[in-house]
Formats: structure tokens, C-alpha cells, sequence
């Protein structure tokens, strides 16, 4: 009977779910930061804090999302060209408040793509040598500006243009910089 009892309490204890792992440090970096924004961005133009609402929000925001932002937006469903949808997993526990850190544990369990997303280091314009940099680092800064290189061939011209749009785009690196 002890033995049956035993048994029973094992059998109890391990269908018990195990406690939520937290987030380490510098995980779920761009859902964190993009859920933030959007949460804040919810409460700044007081929209209604129902799923439905919360939904539709999403689905516009990431429209105009870019980068690693935008891959965050296709991974939950809310692009056009998703595969998947779990943006419900997102607006449902925003619509209650949940802190952003428990919902991307949630959805790290649901797809651990999720939070293997990075943002990209961002370059020091006011110290760093363009003329070491890669032409794909210097075609980065140029798609971070929103800006493209038309008939641009050799590294020289990619680093022109650079130095041309840095006072627009990067002031206090135009103004900083000795070397040009």
C-alpha cells in the first residue's frame, strides 16, 4: 500500500509543469524591444486594450517595420507573406498587461526562432575608418539611412556617397569626423 501510495505521489510530481525558465540577459533582444515600443506605442494613442484592437495594431506596425524588426513581425504572423500566425499569442496577453519579458518566453516556447533574432551592431560613424569596413558593411549603412548606391562599383564609391549623406543622416559624425 506505502509502495502504491509512493507511486502515485511520482506519478502526481512529474506531471506538475516544471517552473518557466527566465530570460538570460541579451535573449529575445528584438522581441523585447519591438513588443516595448509597440506597448508603449498602444498607450500613447490610447487605443483599446482588447485582443482584436491590440491585433490590427500589430499587423500595421509591422507594415512599416524594417530589419531584424520586420523577420520578428513574420516569425509571429503578422506580415503578409507568414507562413504561420501566432500573433494571437501576442495580443491576447497584451490586452491583460503582461509584462513583454513573459510574452516572448511564451513565445520562445511556441518558436525559439523568435529569440535567436539580434539587432546588428551598430558602427561608430565618428571613429571607424570607412575605408576598412567591408562594401557590405558600407552597403548596411547606406540601407539603414534608407538610401541605395546607383551605379556605384568600386568601394570608393560607396564610401563617397556615405560621406555625402552623413551630414543628413548622421550630424554629429559629419561634424566629429577629421578625415574628410
Amino acid at each position: 500500500m506505502l509502495c502504491l501510495s509512493g507511486l502515485s505521489v511520482a506519478l502526481a510530481l512529474s506531471l506538475v509543469p516544471g517552473p518557466v525558465e527566465a530570460l538570460k540577459d541579451g535573449e529575445c533582444e528584438v522581441c523585447i524591444s519591438f513588443l516595448g515600443k509597440f506597448y508603449q506605442s498602444l498607450k500613447d494613442n490610447n487605443v483599446k486594450f482588447n485582443a482584436a484592437d491590440i491585433e490590427n495594431a500589430i499587423v500595421k506596425s509591422c507594415k512599416e517595420a524594417k530589419g531584424k524588426d520586420n523577420r520578428f513581425c513574420y516569425y509571429i504572423g503578422a506580415t503578409s507573406d507568414a507562413a504561420t500566425k501566432i500573433i494571437n499569442e501576442v495580443s491576447k496577453p497584451l490586452s491583460y498587461h503582461a509584462p513583454v519579458e513573459k510574452i516572448c518566453e511564451k513565445l520562445k516556447k511556441k518558436d525559439s526562432q523568435i529569440c535567436e533574432l539580434k539587432y546588428d551592431k551598430q558602427l561608430d560613424l565618428t571613429t571607424v575608418d570607412l575605408k576598412k569596413l567591408k562594401v557590405k558593411d558600407l552597403k548596411k549603412i547606406l540601407e539603414e539611412w534608407g538610401e541605395s548606391c546607383k551605379g556605384c562599383a568600386e568601394k570608393s564609391d560607396f564610401i563617397r556617397k556615405i560621406t555625402e549623406l552623413m551630414p543628413k543622416f548622421a550630424p554629429a559624425a559629419a561634424s566629429a569626423r577629421t578625415d574628410l
